[in-house]
């Protein structure tokens, strides 16, 4: 029986550090070995409801079931403080989406009506059965994680059930209702006076970055892919935000087939630079899995090592810090990273063998916790990546030293 290694210490990622013409290739298959990291208090937000309302998301339905079960199989709610979600109520979601929209959803909508098109309902966000009770259960789970950041009851919360960035104030998209993450950040706000958002999803977080795009309290820090025709459509390099927001969001796009130590280094490079010029009181990371090899919605070639060694990177600052899901829809897959994000975090080994469950029969045929890199060819070239960095960095310098 092997040992997968999940946990990461403070001085972790040294390959991070290497020039983009030094990166070890895509098809090196030595072991990696992350160490652990100083124990955090870890608050894993959890009830039925919330797995059951998160289980009709659109594309993604009964995935929250399989990561729930996964997670709980390999014993690893046992080192969590489990935290009850209530539903939210109309001030909380008016705190970003309008009050028109938040009305919408919770009246009986039809999607023959015109008003559903306007507010985007359709094809990526049909109308649900009792849209009320989910978009309130939804939003609920990722507040309440950030109100127990902001209590102190935990250092680290997770909400594997959230992660809805692409909501804007008043209308759906790409299968999210409402913004949890925007929602989340401004409880946040309630006690730390600077925020940094991280999207490490596939596709641009355009609704967080829309929703502070004029602000210097939150920056957002998105790595995605970035071309004509692949949705959302938004996040060059180029858009940094406006007015006083201006250079306050930061949008790294990567080309297809990004592997493991592509991602890793232009994550920690870029990430520790926005650490020194921005300086913020806590952090929120939406973790999207669909950058997974294979994902049918996705075109990198990750595997969940590298969300693990983002994510220590994050921990090392020991920072109040709220983890997120998001996208990833080979599902099992997805189960599989956010296991392995939270072994991490915690800081235990656990083994490759997916422990018999409930969804083992999910896991073939492989039945283990590994996710093998595709045939995808990286075209992230280290020329490509080298100006990409210089671009990034050029943007960065332009923030300024006030608050």
């Amino acid at each position: 029986m092997s040992l997968v290694n999940v946990a990461v210490a403070d001085n972790v990622i040294q390959m991070a550090g290497i020039l983009p013409d030094e990166k070890k290739s895509c098809d090196d298959n030595e072991e990696k070995i992350i160490k652990c990291p100083p124990k955090s208090k870890i608050g894993y937000v959890y009830s039925p409801e919330l797995i059951h309302q998160c289980n009709r998301v659109p594309n993604l339905k009964n995935r929250a079931s399989l990561v729930h079960h996964l997670l709980e199989s390999y014993g690893l709610l046992d080192h969590v403080l489990l935290l009850n979600c209530d539903k939210v109520n109309d001030d909380v979601f008016q705190g970003f989406h309008s009050a028109d929209y938040i009305e919408f959803l919770k009246g009986d909508v039809d999607v023959e009506d015109e008003s559903s098109e306007e507010y985007g309902l359709g094809f990526d966000c049909p109308p649900l059965e009792k849209l009320d009770d989910f978009i309130s259960v939804i939003a609920g789970g990722s507040v309440a994680g950030a109100k127990a950041l902001v209590s102190g009851s935990v250092d680290v919360a997770v909400n594997f059930c959230g992660g809805w960035h692409h909501a804007q104030r008043d209308c759906a998209s790409g299968f999210c209702y409402i913004n949890d993450c925007v929602l989340a950040i401004l409880e946040l706000e309630r006690k730390f006076k600077l925020v940094l958002y991280i999207d490490l999803d596939i596709h641009h977080g355009d609704g967080v970055e829309n929703a502070f795009a004029y602000s210097r309290k939150v920056f957002t820090l998105s790595l995605h892919k970035h071309e004509e025709g692949y949705f959302p459509g938004t996040g060059s390099v180029n858009d940094t935000g406006f007015g006083r927001g201006r250079n306050y969001s930061c949008n790294v796009p990567l080309r297809d087939g990004a592997c493991d130590e592509t991602f890793i280094h232009v994550f920690q490079t870029v990430f520790q630079e926005v650490m020194k010029r921005f300086r913020p009181e806590a952090i929120v990371c939406q973790c999207g899995a669909d950058g997974l090899a294979n994902d049918p919605l996705g075109t990198f070639n990750l595997t969940p090592v590298a969300y693990a060694r983002c994510t220590a990177v994050i921990q090392s600052y020991k920072l109040p810090t709220l983890y997120l899901g998001g996208g990833g829809y080979h599902k099992a897959n997805a189960s599989r990273c956010f296991t392995t994000i939270l072994a991490g975090l915690i800081g235990v080994q656990i083994s490759s063998d997916i422990p018999e469950h409930e969804y083992f029969n999910w896991y073939g045929p492989s039945f283990e916790l590994d996710v093998s890199r595709g045939l995808r060819r990286d075209e992230n070239s280290p020329d490509y990546i080298r100006t990409l960095l210089q671009q990034v960095f050029g943007n960065l310098e332009q923030i300024s030293s006030e608050s």
